[in-house]
């Protein structure tokens, strides 16, 4: 096994690479380490070695992870960067410091009223079905300006978009083309790049990378 501080120190410098080539400062971006389907003692040695910001798919899961390593840890950060039910929405607000996954019209809604009733603002990303897949999560981009509208009158904070786009295809024209509806939408947030691309992904506008088995190994 790779030791944990030398993968991460890998991954920020592979990511401070990236930023000098497209004439960026590594510090515009927040590398996220997903610690999905990683037990508590897989992320702690990566906590101790200096990161703070985490990436969970699923709500029960970090309910059943987090609490305790943030009583032990000063400083994480908590983004979902997967699908939410709208049943979830409570408990996505009352756990995550940064959603990821914001693609529909109910969510906006049922986001809207946890953050009401809770009086916490979580900053949204709204997700992108970038290579427009049926079987992947995300608004269409013909969807996009409705959505954003809906979610801005609603009081949501949505700060950028977030993709994923299709496996096995170059994914640079994607990022690209990301990163030009989240600067006709006037957002400052761009969350895509993973452990396979995140490399291009900054070079093309990145401010979220989303870097699970560059730092933890591959899943078994």
């Amino acid at each position: 096994m790779t030791d944990p501080a030398s993968s991460l120190a890998d991954v920020k410098s592979r990511i401070a690479r990236a930023a000098a080539i497209a004439r960026r400062t590594a510090s515009e971006v927040t590398l996220i380490a997903v610690s999905k389907t990683h037990p508590a003692q897989a992320i702690a040695p990566l906590i101790e070695a200096g990161q703070r910001v985490f990436g969970e798919n699923r709500v029960q899961e970090a309910q059943d992870k987090w609490p305790a390593l943030r009583e032990l840890h000063e400083g994480i950060e908590l983004h979902l960067i997967g699908q939410l039910q709208s049943n979830k929405a409570d408990d996505a607000v009352a756990l995550f410091d940064c959603i990821h996954s914001l693609d529909r019209s109910s969510l906006v809604s049922a986001l809207a009223r946890a953050m009401d009733k809770t009086g916490r603002r979580v900053p949204c990303f709204i997700q992108v079905n970038i290579g427009a897949e049926d079987q992947k999560g995300g608004c269409a981009i013909a969807a996009l300006p409705a959505l954003l509208a809906e979610a801005r009158t609603a009081d949501l904070p949505v700060i950028g978009l977030m993709c994923v786009p299709p496996l096995e295809i170059e994914p640079a024209p994607f990022f690209a083309l990301l990163d030009k509806l989240a600067g006709d939408h006037g957002l400052a947030g761009r969350s895509m790049g993973m452990s396979g691309d995140f490399e291009t992904a900054v070079m093309l506008g990145a401010t979220h990378v989303r870097v699970g088995s560059a730092l933890f190994g591959a899943r078994g």
